[in-house]
């Protein structure tokens, strides 16, 4: 656990979150500042800062599978939703924590800015 990220202390419970699913790899919350009517992250339970620093890429298919799920649980996969990946400051990554936004619940644009 990183002391000063965010995402660890929601892990470790130290930070209430809106929890939608947890395994023992993974955590999803709602996003606090949503971007659309359901707005949720999957992160990893360990720390990995950025896909960069990916060493496991099952890792990233079981955040992505965990996504698709929620997005039918949610009764947005019919319509459609979107996954997106931020990769460091350029790409627009603010928490500097691997995670995965699921978006749906509206019609969603492109380019998305």
């Amino acid at each position: 656990m990183a002391t000063d990220c965010i995402f660890c202390k929601i892990v470790a419970g130290e930070i209430p979150a809106a929890v939608v699913r947890r395994t023992d790899r993974l955590v999803a919350f709602r996003d606090v500042s949503p971007q659309a009517p359901v707005h949720i992250l999957v992160i990893p339970t360990e720390h990995i800062a950025s896909l960069q620093e990916v060493r496991d890429g099952r890792l990233v298919g079981d955040m992505l599978i965990m996504a698709r799920d929620i997005a039918r649980d949610e009764q947005i996969a019919e319509n459609g939703y979107r996954v997106v990946l931020n990769i460091n400051r350029d790409g627009g990554q603010t928490v500097f924590h691997l995670h995965v936004h699921l978006l749906g619940g509206r019609r969603l644009t492109w380019p998305p800015g």
